[in-house]
């Protein structure tokens, strides 16, 4: 039998229990603690003073994941890995903004995300993206984590790969992720911290050959994407913001869709772990990018591929 002076640590320390008192999102998949221990665990988490040397050693590792009282702005996160990616945020505790270039594609995150603000935009106009920011400061607060999952695709040989698709691609896929960048950094640096996850791609990693994959225009904009990330973080880690970058593998989405049936027999004939990518397997690395447990952590871009770039 737990005393209850444990369960008051486990809750308050642990738990970051003000998730599991969220009804707009699910409980989080990977503990179902609701279910086990009570809806009681409800008080919110204990709040540590960030000055002090010592603050990580007094938290426990899992509320290391609380993003209680944090701000996320997601780009591209109306569906797909986009809206998998807030999900788990808002999970975590944080609140969530989605942005995207139409009002329909919203449909699904309103049902899964009811409490989110939702608002449209193109992520290649920092004036869009400049009110987005201001949009949020006056509901939620300043975004402190941005994600940057707006992107796009254009398959064609390299060779005939149309001027216009090769600009609107790099537009989406770097400059967007750039100005989105520098709409949430003032803030940030004010406030002294901040984290920046751009979704980039393992075809920014290594080339393709065109059996697999023949989108050039998209495989140089995430590599573009990791350079960027790179750089970010260099200048800007003096501030406290930290800047990383996911290189998912392949995963079906309605991006890939209709790539996936010439590319899921080299990923289950090469990859390690024979097998795409699954549902709720970006959104838990995605988690630990934008929280507190990976603040000494930037600069850097983490594969979720089952190994597919590490042979």
């Amino acid at each position: 039998m737990v005393g209850q002076a444990g369960v008051d640590v486990f809750r308050a320390e642990l738990l970051g229990a003000h998730c599991w008192g969220r009804t707009s999102v699910r409980p989080l998949r990977w503990l179902g603690i609701r279910d086990l221990l009570g809806a009681h665990l409800c008080a919110p988490p204990t709040t540590y003073d960030r000055t002090r040397p010592d603050y990580r050693s007094r938290m426990s590792f899992l509320a290391q994941f609380n993003l209680h009282n944090r701000t996320a702005l997601i780009t591209g996160g109306s569906r797909g890995l986009g809206l998998e990616i807030a999900t788990a945020l808002a999970e975590a505790g944080a609140r969530v903004c989605l942005f995207a270039r139409r009002e329909k594609f919203f449909a699904e995150a309103r049902e899964v995300l009811p409490e989110a603000l939702c608002l449209v935009g193109d992520v290649t106009s920092a004036p869009d993206l400049q009110r987005a920011v201001a949009e949020t400061t006056e509901r939620f607060a300043a975004p402190d984590i941005l994600v940057n999952a707006a992107g796009i695709s254009w398959g064609a040989p390299a060779m005939e790969m149309p001027e216009a698709k090769i600009h609107e691609v790099l537009g989406v896929n770097i400059t967007g992720a750039f100005l989105a960048a520098q709409a949430v950094a003032p803030a940030m640096r004010e406030a002294g911290w901040g984290t920046i996850l751009n979704i980039a791609s393992i075809v920014g990693l290594k080339g393709t050959p065109p059996e697999v994959l023949d989108a050039a225009a998209y495989s140089a904009s995430k590599g573009g994407l990791i350079a960027l990330t790179r750089d970010l973080a260099a200048k800007w880690g003096r501030y406290g913001i930290r800047v990383n970058a996911l290189a998912p593998g392949f995963f079906p989405s309605r991006m890939s869709e209709k790539i996936l049936p010439q590319v899921e027999p080299h990923v289950v004939a090469t990859a390690p772990i024979a097998r795409l990518g699954r549902p709720g397997e970006l959104g838990a690395a995605a988690l630990y990018l934008c929280s507190p447990a990976s603040d000494y952590v930037t600069g850097q871009v983490l594969s979720v591929d089952g190994g597919l770039s590490a042979v």
